[in-house]
């Protein structure tokens, strides 16, 4: 939690840009696993986070911005609640901790509601990602669930993200901090990396170390041989001598900021030439999307022209054909490189991504361009200092893609798919990193992890028992 200044200043910043009305702010509540008693680890809402800063299940956030009154909405626990959970701050000194005077019990909150609501003042709340916050606002609002998300403020979505794009020092330092932890997880997975290891046993340890230094992981480890599998998050194989570990995981700091790093290791510390290949293509994509990253450049033309990189250095392979620029203007790269350079990050990994992510990473002057690959960048914006963003090329070898782009003869003068299909069961290449946006340039935030090919191979080297 940051000093209660901090919170004073988001809250008054957000009334400036909203102007008027009353803006609600939910906090998370406890997601049962199995029974209601047996709850997963509680996460709190990323934009109460921001703004209230409180780390408990059960709160709701009301800012009156016609009033200059913020208003904290939550129940004092009881004797039973002691019991199990030990003595407990009242709500109002730990409200007070975060510049917040004015407290009530929940059951207050539909009063207020509905006191607005009669009075023709405008509600303003954000697009609702779980059920029981869905439920509560349509009790509150008497909107049916399901359509919560087109009431939703746009006011409010774009002011929030307008405060959360960038990132002041505190904020900065808890990335450090989530930097730190995974790099630490990083290093031990790549010296892991032996023959016969289980995926299991190092996403196991790795997401260990996530949690005794910060809450855990950002997302979900992905940490797999099968890397040709974007998102994968089975760790069910046990390693063999020459595949290739992708390893895509990242850390959450105390304060709830973000890290996402990926390597890729060979397994047992030696690329072969064909592995090497790939990844210092790769490796060239990540060197020049870190280059081009400044303020006033758009992410969208550095992830173009970090697929130029990949589509020129997979045409001297032999595997792509045709002029590299005509070839990445239709799209021919994605077969190999099926995704964005990269997202903004934060208090989420994909930071604001539960307000919709065409606000986040678009804007009205550069939009979303509509053709595979390409169209999943999250992130094409023009850059500002202060954004913190990831940049995560690859090269994959997906069996069925090669396979439908052949049949369809997709993009076919500018992939010789023979070529393509002799690297099925290569898996893929993913390099990583976290960078800031300063005011001349860029700096990768914390230590790099190993990304140089020999460094890879001595890490890993220095593993073997």
């Amino acid at each position: 939690m940051f000093s209660k200044e901090i919170y004073l200043q988001r809250r008054s910043a957000l009334r400036q840009k909203m102007g008027t009305g009353l803006i609600l702010i939910p906090g998370n509540q406890e997601s049962p696993m199995n029974y209601p008693e047996n709850t997963y680890h509680f996460r709190q809402d990323s934009t109460f986070l921001y703004f209230f800063g409180l780390d408990l299940p059960g709160m709701f956030g009301v800012i009156d911005v016609d009033s200059n009154l913020d208003l904290l909405y939550a129940n004092d626990v009881n004797i039973e609640d002691i019991i199990w959970m030990g003595p407990q701050k009242t709500i109002a000194e730990q409200s007070f901790a975060v510049g917040v005077d004015v407290t009530a019990p929940l059951e207050q909150l539909a009063i207020t509601v509905e006191r607005a609501i009669k009075s023709g003042r405008r509600i303003h709340f954000l697009p609702p990602y779980r059920a029981a916050n869905q439920i509560q606002l349509s009790r509150l609002l008497g909107i049916r669930a399901y359509k919560l998300k087109q009431y939703a403020s746009m006011e409010l979505i774009h002011a929030c993200v307008a405060l959360r794009s960038y990132k002041d020092a505190g904020e900065i330092a808890e990335i450090e901090r989530a930097c730190a932890i995974g790099y630490e997880m990083h290093l031990t997975a790549m010296k892991m990396a032996q023959p016969g290891t289980p995926e299991q046993q190092i996403a196991g340890i790795i997401e260990g170390i996530a949690l005794s230094k910060g809450t855990g992981t950002s997302f979900p480890t992905i940490l797999t041989q099968n890397g040709e599998t974007l998102h994968n998050h089975n760790h069910s194989f046990n390693l063999e001598a020459g595949r290739l570990m992708i390893v895509d995981a990242g850390a959450e700091s105390n304060g709830h900021y973000a890290s996402d790093f990926t390597r890729t290791i060979p397994v047992g510390g030696k690329f072969s030439q064909r592995q090497k290949e790939i990844y210092n293509i790769v490796l060239a994509a990540n060197n020049t999307g870190f280059s081009l990253t400044k303020p006033g450049v758009t992410y969208q033309s550095v992830h173009l022209a970090s697929a130029r990189v990949i589509a020129a250095g997979l045409k001297e392979l032999g595997l792509m054909k045709g002029d590299v620029d005509e070839a990445v203007a239709c799209g021919a790269h994605a077969l190999f490189f099926p995704h964005g350079l990269g997202h903004m990050m934060g208090l989420d990994v994909h930071d604001m991504e539960d307000y919709g992510q065409i606000y986040v990473g678009y804007d009205q002057e550069i939009r979303p361009i509509d053709q595979f690959g390409t169209a999943y960048l999250r992130m094409g914006r023009r850059l500002e200092p202060g954004f913190v963003i990831t940049n995560e090329p690859g090269i994959y070898f997906i069996p069925a893609l090669i396979e439908k782009w052949e049949k369809e003869q997709i993009n076919a003068n500018f992939i010789n798919f023979a070529k393509a299909k002799e690297y099925i069961g290569f898996g893929g290449v993913r390099l990583e990193d976290d960078i800031l946006v300063t005011e001349k340039g860029a700096r990768i935030l914390g230590e790099r992890l190993p990304i140089d090919p020999d460094q890879v191979e001595a890490v890993v080297a220095s593993g073997r028992k």
